[in-house]
Formats: C-alpha cells, sequence, structure tokens
C-alpha cells in the first residue's frame, strides 16, 4: 500500500514534466524492480487511479481524479493509525 500512495504521490508532486512520469523515474522513486512497478501501474491505470498517456513512443503518467481521491483517503487513513500507533 507505500508503494501506491508514493506513486501517486509522485505522479501528483514531484513531476517537472507537467506530461506525466515516466516508468524509469518512478522505479527509481519507488525503488523496486521493472516488472513489478509494470504490474502496479497496469492495476492502478485499470481501477482509474492513474491516467496513461504516450508520449514520443513512451508511456508517461499522471495522477487522476479518483487518484487524488485515493491518495487523500489514504493520508487520512495512515495518520489516523500512526495516532494509534499503529504502522502500515
Amino acid at each position: 500500500m507505500k508503494i501506491i500512495g508514493d506513486i501517486l504521490a509522485t505522479t501528483r508532486d514531484d513531476l517537472q514534466d507537467e506530461d506525466g512520469a515516466t516508468v524509469t523515474y518512478l522505479i527509481r522513486k519507488a525503488n523496486i524492480s521493472h516488472s513489478r512497478i509494470s504490474r502496479i501501474l497496469k492495476t492502478l491505470v485499470s481501477h482509474g487511479l492513474l491516467e496513461q498517456v504516450e508520449d514520443q513512443g513512451s508511456n508517461k503518467y499522471k495522477i487522476s481524479q479518483t487518484g487524488r481521491e485515493f491518495l487523500q483517503a489514504y493520508y487520512t487513513f495512515t495518520n489516523f493509525a500512526d495516532d494509534f500507533g499503529l504502522s502500515i
């Protein structure tokens, strides 16, 4: 769940290119393998949390409105858990 939160936050906050984040950039930020992030990105796109945009023959990813709402709920939940001393 933390990796998903990190990917969504990265596509929302850390981009210098407003067209979206490349897979390579997300791999570096999440520090996971290409095959694993590919599966995660496919899931996030299929659930409408990320938008996949083709740019000059490569795919880039941007957070959707649904992804923003999910990320806000994720932060609310993690803060709630932290208040009770639970680590997520």
